[in-house]
């Protein structure tokens, strides 16, 4: 595993900037769909304009985010703060910076903020799975030493080869790859075409992925503290108790007197 693909004089591409394009391609794709079926009114245009404004939110949410908690060495260091591409984007940061975003971008064009977050959510996670084979061809994101067969063993110049010398550590950035992409495909196959609420998917999507971060920060040897606790766990804790909360008591599972319910109700049913 090697954290570039290809060198070519001064031009270098990485594997973790390409696998952000690509998640950012397949991501507008899905968006595009959702959009289309739950009949927001954005024009293909304006899912650009989205994305010019979500996406460099997002990329510097959970760079300040992972800074702010690293802040004794990017203090003595901070040119540093700006080599994204050797790691370091925490994604409660990005999701909290992407979500103000795009709440303000709902605002200008008058949409839903909701149905608008619903119709983004499956594209999200998606994101997140193919984003974390860029965190191991970098050796970053990595878990604690295991003699498990499936360890995986890093460069010596990586990351997680730094921090544990010829030893094998848990591949955790496949662990949650793979919980991401079950909770792809329960928001995408399963769950956009029963009838909800504005808000269910995405809120769905913030009690699932919080459940797959939670355990798999277990197994994670780089998490951030906060005293003795994983930042990512307490996290991941409050959003699924909000998240959780909204669901049962905003009945967000349930048809919608008018709205976007009734249309996912309708769309369901014509196999859409």
């Amino acid at each position: 595993m090697h954290p570039i693909l290809v060198q070519l004089g001064p031009v270098t591409i990485r594997y973790y900037g390409l696998m952000y394009v690509i998640a950012i391609c397949i991501g507008m794709w899905l968006l595009s769909v959702e959009v289309k079926r739950k009949k927001i009114p954005l024009a293909t245009e304006r899912l650009f304009d989205l994305l010019l404004w979500v996406i460099p939110a997002a990329i510097i949410g959970a760079r300040l985010y992972y800074v702010a908690f690293q802040w004794g060495y990017y203090v003595r260091y901070p040119l540093d703060i700006l080599k994204i591409w050797q790691g370091g984007l925490a994604i409660h940061g990005g999701v909290l910076g992407g979500a103000l975003a795009l709440f303000v971008f709902a605002r200008r064009v008058r949409v839903p903020f909701w149905r608008l977050t619903d119709a983004l959510a499956p594209s999200l996670i998606l994101g997140q799975a193919i984003g974390r084979i860029g965190n191991l061809m970098n050796g970053d994101a990595f878990g604690l030493p295991t003699s498990l067969p499936w360890g995986i063993r890093f460069p010596a110049d990586s990351p997680a080869g730094r921090a544990f010398p010829n030893q094998a550590t848990h591949p955790t950035m496949i662990y949650e790859m793979l919980g991401n992409l079950m909770v792809f495909a329960l928001l995408w196959f399963v769950l956009r075409k029963r009838p909800h609420r504005d808000g269910f998917i995405a809120s769905m999507y913030f009690v699932l992925y919080s459940g797959v971060r939670f355990l798999v920060s277990f197994v994670r040897a780089d998490s951030l503290w906060l005293g003795p606790l994983r930042i990512a766990q307490v996290v991941s804790v409050v959003l699924i108790v909000v998240f959780g909360s909204w669901i049962v008591f905003g009945h967000l599972a349930s048809r919608s007197r008018g709205g976007s319910g009734n249309q996912d109700r309708t769309d369901a049913q014509a196999g859409s």
